[in-house]
């Protein structure tokens, strides 16, 4: 059966709980839809807070050569190891961010510079010749949680974010998948009305809420489902081809 493209342009994918399951893979369904959407010549664009080493071979694996927006726009490439434009975190709020971390010592942490990615275990040592893009905390205590996010937000310069209830995630101040979807589509030439995103946590929500079309999975965030026009079903259940079925193509 051939598909056609309806009146969206664009899909723009989160990977970690949407386009990938709990076990970090692609299921047979999905990457069969994705195909589908790309033949009927929809731009399949994946948009993770993933460092672009950890994203590509997804990319890889869908044979995608699209625009990629990875560390939640702190990058963006025209296609994979094409870079666009690259927005760094300053180091000195790389350091800041790091010495709050240290006051919590059960606290996992972790950062993505252009070339690496460091963490609790293996922090960089020459940290002010690194190219630094994103911060981040993870801990399943939500109130020691909380107790980080309030003193970050006290902060200036910073846009703050999550991709799980467990995490916080940073980047520089107006740094989103948001902004970054549409800058490619100033490269495309589309529109936002023209989009369809899609997407699980909050650093889904901004891109969510400026694309023609916004979906959350079945396995969102409540405030993601509450940002979205619609509701598909769980990264468990496919929710990507749902969408691509309901919304994206039309026979």
């Amino acid at each position: 059966m051939a598909y056609e493209r309806g009146k969206y342009k664009l899909l723009a994918l989160d990977l970690d709980g949407t386009l990938l399951n709990d076990r970090s893979e692609i299921s047979d369904t999905n990457a069969e839809w994705v195909r589908h959407a790309v033949e009927a010549g929809v731009t399949v664009c994946v948009s993770t807070g993933r460092g672009f080493k950890s994203a590509l071979p997804i990319v890889e694996q869908l044979g995608l050569d699209t625009p990629m927006i990875t560390v939640n726009g702190g990058e963006i490439w025209t296609k994979p190891h094409s870079i666009h434009r690259r927005t760094l975190l300053d180091t000195s709020k790389v350091m800041k961010l790091h010495a709050l971390a240290e006051k919590y010592p059960d606290v996992w942490y972790w950062a993505y510079t252009t070339e690496d990615i460091y963490n609790k275990e293996r922090w960089a040592g020459d940290t002010e010749a690194s190219h630094w893009l994103k911060f981040g905390y993870y801990y399943e205590d939500v109130t020691i949680l909380g107790e980080i996010l309030k003193e970050v937000q006290s902060w200036e310069g910073l846009e703050i974010s999550n991709s799980s209830p467990f995490n916080i995630e940073i980047n520089p101040l107006g740094i989103s998948k948001a902004t970054a979807l549409m800058e490619v589509c100033k490269m495309k030439g589309y529109d936002m009305s023209e989009v369809v995103s899609v997407g699980d946590s909050l650093n889904d929500i901004a891109a969510i809420r400026a694309s023609g079309l916004g979906v959350a999975m079945g396995n969102a965030q409540d405030e993601v489902k509450l940002a979205a026009n619609a509701v598909t079903g769980s990264n468990q259940e496919n929710g990507v081809a749902q969408v691509i079925q309901n919304y994206v193509l039309r026979t």
